[in-house]
């Protein structure tokens, strides 16, 4: 028996469910066309993925205009599952998941064969007296950005219901497509892997077009809301199936994805938004649990509206230029946080390079050049902060709000791309201002260390069942 959720989404669509196994399985066989009996072709390298392959292919699949449009992907079992991999760990990645706490429910990674080059992909949750399991509908051809957003969705709703409760977890849709926009900004082609379109030489061959943009990812939202009026945070909980799939010119994908990167940028962001997905099986609408999770950030619901507002002014008017990764951004912020100087071990040697801290240029150095040296930070910090990566631009706008309270000079009135704009400027003590910068500098070495523990595969994982094209 069905229930409780059946929402179209751009051709994606959820539903959950509470059945058994086998009436589980029956279904999906009932919504696909191909007349002979599924099987388990592969599985992931961590067993959550499944593919169940039809022995039928579509005629799309073997299509001229698919086969060179790099924008559709030939499903093939053993990709598909190492893309569902690829997908989860940079969904991961964003959220700052710990991915070595084991996942609940297993996923279903069903392929049939193509009606149409726009059919819908259905995403099935399954409630158990253990837990949940899932099911994807998926057709053997079908675009990138569709097959991503797939993804993504049953890789959060697998993550908010590992509490295993009665209710299926409703996921706010600016929160699917805000994340499917950013892994799609960065390179779709590194983890959405299409089957090979020709032999040569006995070699199976598969076209690749790559664009790597991770320095720039919000480039294709700041054009986008740059002449258009961006949704409403109410507005984007709300999208209708045309601004989800795209046809709205990728208003709502582009007003979704600068949200996101938005709150993963606020301090604590990403846990934030963590905590709001695990208590959503709680609530009956996402709202509520979106309200508790950032409480701290957002008092009252005219808040987020007014932040939210700010926010997107802000960013249509800037030149943004392209956007540091977040390891460029960490060398980019030690670099500015050092401070180069000479100093000579006895009167006849010659001078020595070294790099100290901002703290010993408070400490040890005289007036006038140590006000000299912070003036040149603030600025250094504030030209710093418009391109740093989210997990990194609210910590050097608290830097530059340090330094400017101990120096005594009213932070210039703007607001910083992924981080809170918090004025203050009374002018601290030396002491406040040491034990500011040592808290700031605990904080940084968490989140590189954050950092340095998650990384993308650089190699394809092993399988199991199937036969691989690679």
């Amino acid at each position: 028996m069905r229930a409780a959720l059946d929402r179209g989404n751009g051709g994606l669509k959820f539903l959950a469910a509470s059945v058994s196994l086998f009436c589980f399985l029956g279904h999906g066989r009932a919504q696909t066309s191909a007349p002979a009996m599924p099987h388990i072709s592969a599985s992931s390298v961590s067993g959550q993925f499944v593919v169940i392959a039809s022995q039928q292919i579509s005629l799309l699949a073997g299509d001229p205009l698919f086969l060179t449009n790099a924008d559709y992907v030939r499903l093939d079992p053993p990709l598909l599952a190492i893309s569902a991999e690829r997908v989860k760990k940079s969904v991961y990645q964003e959220l700052e998941i710990d991915s070595a706490k084991p996942w609940r429910g297993q996923i279903f990674l069903a392929i049939h064969a193509s009606r149409t080059p726009d059919e819908e992909v259905r995403v099935m949750s399954s409630r158990f007296d253990k837990g949940w399991t899932y099911r994807v509908e998926l057709p053997d051809v079908v675009s990138r950005e569709r097959l991503t957003r797939a993804l993504v969705g049953v890789t959060l709703i697998e993550f908010a219901n590992r509490r295993g409760g009665d209710r299926s977890a409703e996921i706010p849709p600016w929160l699917i497509d805000g994340l499917a926009e950013q892994l799609l900004a960065v390179n779709a082609t590194g983890f959405i892997l299409s089957a090979p379109t020709r032999v040569e030489n006995n070699v199976t061959v598969r076209r690749i077009d790559s664009s790597e943009r991770g320095w720039d990812r919000l480039a294709g939202a700041h054009r986008i809301l740059q002449n258009n009026p961006p949704f409403t945070f109410e507005q984007l909980g709300w999208p209708t199936d045309d601004q989800l799939s795209g046809e709205d010119g990728g208003l709502y994908h582009a007003s979704a994805q600068l949200f996101v990167s938005e709150l993963t940028g606020l301090k604590n962001g990403p846990a934030r938004l963590r905590s709001m997905l695990e208590s959503l099986p709680d609530y009956y609408n996402w709202q509520i649990a979106f309200r508790h999770a950032f409480a701290a950030e957002f008092p009252n619901a005219v808040d987020i509206e007014k932040w939210w507002a700010v926010r997107t002014i802000v960013f249509a008017a800037m030149d943004i230029g392209p956007t540091w990764t977040a390891v460029a951004s960490r060398e980019k912020l030690d670099a500015i946080l050092s401070v180069p100087v000479e100093y000579r071990s006895d009167s006849n040697n010659l001078p020595a390079h070294a790099e100290v801290s901002l703290q010993t240029i408070i400490r040890n150095f005289p007036d006038d050049r140590r006000t000299e040296i912070l003036r040149s930070k603030t600025q250094d910090l504030q030209l710093a902060e418009l391109r740093m990566a989210p997990q990194f631009a609210s910590l050097t706008e608290r830097y530059r709000q340090a330094i400017a309270a101990y120096l005594g000079e009213a932070p210039p009135p703007k607001i910083v791309l992924g981080g809170r704009n918090t004025v203050r400027s009374s002018k601290i003590s030396g002491r406040e201002a040491l034990g500011r910068l040592d808290a700031l500098d605990a904080e940084r070495r968490t989140t590189e260390q954050t950092l340095d523990r998650i990384t993308f595969p650089s190699q394809m994982p092993s399988l199991t069942g199937g036969k691989s094209n690679l």
